[in-house]
């Protein structure tokens, strides 16, 4: 609710914005028309010798020195965030709608007959772009004023020098019904303009919250690439070095932030624990619960209980933060340098790749117990044992790999996986896991990612 009135409060404010500058707009349009009627008047009274009343020059004169006071309010406005105030706008559309009519009713040549004088006169022609011009202003009620003061303002003057609407023995003559049918065009212009006015604010509103939610989504991709960043800074940038086994982790995302990390670490007691966890989900709050998840267990594993205790007060630790049907599968590795064995739990990760390179066979392990955040308690659980010969391979890898889909719906699947990983067995651990991506790319024939992928390979060297 907070945030649905936070952006019509915006787009207000925006709006607001967009109406002081078209009404900057519309004021240099009437002082510019002002102007040319002008300079058109000068030349018709001092070069041409017209019979036309001087005064206009000054009644001119002074409707554009009251369109340069209301521009000055307009700026004021525009700096202070305020708005005009609407004593202002409408005493100036007063103004600017009666300018005509004065010209109409005081200056117009007395030569002509009282009939002809509303018609035969060129002020009769500024009433027009004065009211098209109120379209600048965004404001239909203002255009459909203009038109009706215009319109009385008109008939006002026609009346004052003689016209007036009534039949006579050979009925209404044509001067009569022309006045009238002025008026008329002076009234509908203004209704016109009113309907332009409210055609022309509806789809600028449309533009500025066009143009607020783009600013908005360009600050959200901003932030998303900032999370990025740092959810990449927490993954570990350099092979661990440790005697007797080769260890390598690569991670990539489906959106710009992922559910899934990997970490490594030496343990107080000198042995080492490789991580693998995978969030439900993908995105910026999958994202968070796995640098919480990752954070419980940098702190847990550097106790000195073992792997099935500690695997335990994670899990406890987890569940009090998740929110329902959320849950993250994990696993953990842990070995003693130059040793020929490794401790292995998995919690509802699954499978795990264990890669004999004596037989060249794999052996797929399920997990050991659910994953962490379904149950606040695990109970009985025991890790498994692995004796590891050189060139063995343990892979942890996430379901993004293997459940990548190609054109026609296939998976990927184990068997190609554990073919490519045996394939490139001999090579180092990160050639292992590129070689794996490329295949899974190729594979996919262009389809897009739908899962975060993220692999740690453990293999063992010869170091008799």
């Amino acid at each position: 609710m907070n945030t649905a009135i936070n952006e019509i409060q915006e787009v207000s404010l925006a709006f607001r914005h967009a109406s002081l500058q078209s009404e900057r707009k519309r004021i240099t349009g009437i002082v510019l028309f002002l102007s040319f009627f002008a300079v058109l008047m000068f030349i018709r009274i001092f070069v041409l010798g017209s019979a036309m009343s001087r005064f206009g020059l000054l009644v001119v004169a002074i409707l554009i020195i009251s369109e340069l006071g209301l521009l000055v309010t307009v700026n004021g406005a525009a700096k202070s965030d305020g708005d005009i105030p609407r004593a202002v706008l409408y005493l100036g559309l007063i103004l600017e709608s009666l300018c005509p009519a004065v010209g109409v009713a005081f200056l117009t040549s007395g030569r002509l007959s009282s009939d002809y004088r509303p018609l035969a006169t060129p002020w009769v022609l500024a009433f027009f772009p004065i009211i098209l011009l109120s379209v600048l202003r965004l404001r239909p009620a203002l255009c459909w004023f203009s038109g009706v003061v215009s319109t009385i303002g008109y008939l006002a003057a026609a009346h004052y020098v003689g016209w007036r609407f009534i039949a006579g023995t050979q009925g209404f003559t044509a001067t009569q019904t022309a006045v009238l049918y002025f008026a008329l065009c002076i009234l509908v212009t203004g209704f016109l303009a009113g309907g332009v006015a409210a055609e022309i604010r509806t789809h600028v509103k449309a533009a500025l919250r066009d143009a607020e939610t783009r600013a908005q989504l360009r600050q959200v991709e901003h932030e998303l690439q900032i999370a990025r960043s740092v959810q990449q800074s927490l993954l570990p940038k350099l092979r661990p070095q440790i005697a007797g086994f080769q260890v390598a982790g690569w991670s990539r995302t489906a959106d710009d932030t992922g559910g899934d990390f990997y970490d490594w670490k030496r343990l107080p007691d000198g042995r080492w624990v490789v991580l693998l966890a995978d969030v439900t989900g993908h995105g910026i709050g999958p994202a968070i619960l796995a640098s919480v998840c990752r954070a419980y267990s940098r702190a847990s594993f550097n106790l000195r209980d073992n792997l099935e205790t500690t695997v335990r007060n994670i899990n406890q630790s987890f569940s009090e933060d998740v929110p329902e049907e959320s849950f993250a599968t994990f696993v953990a590795v842990v070995f003693e340098e130059a040793s020929n064995q490794v401790e292995l739990l998995s919690a509802g990760h699954g499978p795990i790749f264990i890669y004999s390179f004596t037989n060249r066979s794999f052996q797929l392990l399920d997990a050991q117990t659910l994953p962490l955040g379904i149950l606040p308690d695990m109970k009985g659980v025991q890790p498994i044992r692995i004796r590891l010969e050189p060139g063995d391979i343990v892979l942890l890898i996430t379901d993004g790999f293997f459940e990548w889909e190609n054109r026609a719906g296939e998976l990927f699947g184990t068997q190609r996986l554990a073919e490519i990983v045996g394939r490139y067995s001999d090579r180092e651990p990160e050639v292992i896991i590129a070689e794996l991506y490329q295949a899974v790319l190729a594979f996919s024939e262009g389809t897009r990612q739908k899962d975060d992928l993220t692999a740690v390979l453990i293999k063992r060297d010869d170091f008799s």
